[in-house]
């Protein structure tokens, strides 16, 4: 009798270690999941949509004044732009490495920005282009103009630091931006300045 209590114990006592190691495995399983999740969520917030409007001011001696709107969504940063108080003709803008428009002529917004340190050129050359480099808008014989542009290059707080446009500074200039000139496209003087984008 005293064998059988025996075996039965052992019997139980195995029962209960296959137990113990199916329950340790199924908490590792779990453990996994939550922080694969926990990835796909972070990655998911980069989709939400996201709007910053930037207000911008006159310089270099300029009346220009304006807005421009940075909206995210679906992956894609969308700008609408709208000025008045320009020259007529054509105009370059561009994104500047920072958001800090105190200086009078804007110089204090750093050149364009440029984190992947590419020649300055058209957007989408295969030569290269900064990835602050818009291009030109015309303005109207009343000195208004528009521009509209779309990039799945940009983010707003992704904190990417090739991709991310926090903290960088919306700049008019007087001229039109011929994209040969390096490193700027000479488009000469700063005449609205907005710092993006707090």
């Amino acid at each position: 009798m005293y064998i059988v209590l025996f075996a039965a114990g052992l019997l139980t006592l195995g029962v209960s270690c296959k137990g113990n190691e199916k329950k340790a495995a199924t908490e590792e399983v779990v453990t996994e999941t939550v922080e694969i999740t926990a990835d796909d969520t972070a990655a998911a917030k980069d989709t939400d949509v996201k709007e910053v409007t930037v207000v911008m001011a006159s310089k270099s001696g300029s009346e220009v004044k304006g807005t421009a709107t940075f909206t995210q969504a679906n992956g894609k940063v969308t700008m609408v732009a709208t000025f008045e108080g320009l020259e007529p003709g054509e105009h370059a803008i561009h994104l500047h490495e920072k958001a800090d428009c105190s200086a009078d002529d804007a110089t204090s917004t750093g050149g364009h920005w440029n984190p992947t340190f590419a020649k300055h050129g058209k957007w989408g050359e295969e030569e290269g282009f900064h990835l602050g480099d818009i291009g030109n808008f015309t303005a109207d014989e009343n000195g208004n103009g528009s521009i509209t542009f779309e990039t799945d290059l940009w983010c707003i707080g992704c904190g990417i630091e090739t991709r991310d446009i926090l903290g960088k500074a919306v700049i008019v200039h007087k001229g039109q931006d011929d994209f040969v000139s390096q490193p700027s496209g000479a488009a000469g003087a700063r005449v609205s300045c907005g710092g993006v984008i707090e």
